[in-house]
C-alpha cells in the first residue's frame, strides 16, 4: 500500500473522506482501519461490548451512543456511574455548557459550576438529578428489594422518555447496561442514604458480573469497541477473556501504552493477557475520541445502511 495525498473532492462523504485515510499516514490508517472492523463486526454477527467513561457522555457523543444502541452497533454497554447521572440529568432536560479549559475554576466554583474539560455543567443541575434519583429508588423498591446493576438500570431506562438516551435505547432494544462501580459518584451517596433507611434494599454487583459473564459465551464471536479506559474498558475485556478472546477490537483513547496504564494498553497487548485472539482484527486509535468515533463509525454507517444490514434505521 503506498501514500497517497489527500485531497478534498466536492461532495465527499465520510465514507469516501475515511477511505482515503488508509493512504494518508499515522494515525489516520489507524482510524481507516477501525471503521473496516467495526463494519465487519456487524456483517460476522460478533456480539459487540461498547465501553466508553462518563466524559463522553458528558459530551454530545451521548446521543451518538443512544443512536447506536437503536441501530443494532452494540449488544453489550459497559460504562461508569457519571456517565448514568448524566444520561438522567440530559433526559431529565438539564442542559450543559459549552466553556474553556483555561477558565478560572475558583470563579466558576463560586458561581456552581462544575468544569469537565471544557464543558460546564451546574451544580442546580446535580441538585435536580439527587431529587430524581430518590423518587426512582422509591419506585425501585415497591418493585422488589434486591436489584442486580444491570436490572436495576434497565427499569430505569423504562421510565424514561427521551430517544436520545442511553438508558432509553438500551432498556427499548434490550441491550444490558453494566456499571461494575456503580457507587463512584452522586448515584452511588444516594443508594447508601436510600439503603440506611431502607436496610434490605441490596444492589448486587456481584451477581451482575455473573449476568456479564453469561451475556455471551465461548463459541460466540465477540467484538470490543473501548473508548477511553478504566473499569468500563477492563470489565468488558475481562469478560471477553473469560470466553476465549475478542475476534475484533478497537480502542480509541488518548493514553499512551508508556503508561503502563489500562487506558494506554493497546489491541496488541491485549493479545498478551488472551482478552483478544492471537488472529483477531484490532485497531488502536490514539486521539480525542469526540473526533476519531463519530468519523469511523459514521463511515461504518454509510456502508451497513447501504447494505440494509442497521436495524432501525427509518
Amino acid at each position: 500500500m503506498q501514500v497517497k495525498d489527500f485531497k478534498w473532492e466536492k461532495g465527499m462523504t465520510v465514507r469516501s473522506m475515511v477511505d482515503k485515510f488508509q493512504n494518508l499516514g499515522y494515525q489516520s490508517i489507524e482510524l481507516s482501519k477501525a471503521s473496516e472492523i467495526f463494519v465487519k463486526m456487524r456483517k460476522d454477527g460478533a456480539k459487540i461490548f461498547l465501553t466508553f467513561t462518563s466524559n463522553m457522555v458528558t459530551s454530545g457523543l451521548r446521543g451518538f451512543f443512544a443512536q447506536i444502541i437503536k441501530y443494532g452497533m452494540a449488544d453489550v454497554i459497559v460504562t461508569t456511574v457519571g456517565g448514568i447521572e448524566e444520561d438522567i440529568m440530559k433526559a431529565k432536560g438539564e442542559k450543559f455548557k459549552v466553556g474553556r479549559f483555561d477558565a478560572d475554576d475558583v470563579e466558576l466554583h463560586e458561581k456552581g459550576i462544575n468544569r469537565v474539560g471544557n464543558l460546564l455543567v451546574d451544580v442546580e443541575s446535580y441538585m435536580n438529578f439527587e431529587d430524581c434519583i430518590r423518587v426512582i429508588l422509591d419506585q425501585l423498591y415497591k418493585k422488589k428489594k434486591r436489584w442486580a446493576v444491570s436490572e436495576m438500570l434497565k427499569e430505569i431506562g423504562l421510565m424514561l422518555d427521551d430517544k436520545n438516551s442511553i438508558l432509553y435505547q438500551a432498556a427499548k432494544n434490550d441491550v444490558p447496561i453494566f456499571c461494575p462501580a456503580i457507587t463512584d459518584g452522586s448515584f452511588g451517596f444516594h443508594l447508601y442514604l436510600f439503603q440506611q433507611k431502607h436496610k434490605d434494599f441490596i444492589i448486587d454487583v456481584v451477581q451482575d458480573f455473573g449476568n456479564i459473564l453469561f451475556s455471551t459465551s465461548y463459541d460466540d464471536k465477540k467484538g470490543v469497541i473501548a473508548l477511553g479506559g478504566s473499569i468500563s474498558k477492563h470489565h468488558a475485556i475481562l469478560c471477553t477473556l473469560l470466553h476465549g478472546g475478542a475476534s475484533y477490537a478497537v480502542y480509541m483513547t488518548t493514553a499512551h501504552q508508556s503508561s503502563g496504564s489500562v487506558s494506554g494498553a493497546t489491541t496488541r497487548e491485549a493479545k498478551s493477557w488472551g482478552k483478544v485472539k492471537y488472529e483477531s482484527d484490532i485497531a488502536t486509535v490514539i486521539g480525542d475520541v469526540t473526533i476519531t468515533f463519530p468519523l469511523a463509525m459514521i463511515k461504518a454507517f454509510e456502508e451497513l445502511a447501504e447494505e440494509g444490514l442497521l436495524k432501525n434505521e427509518s
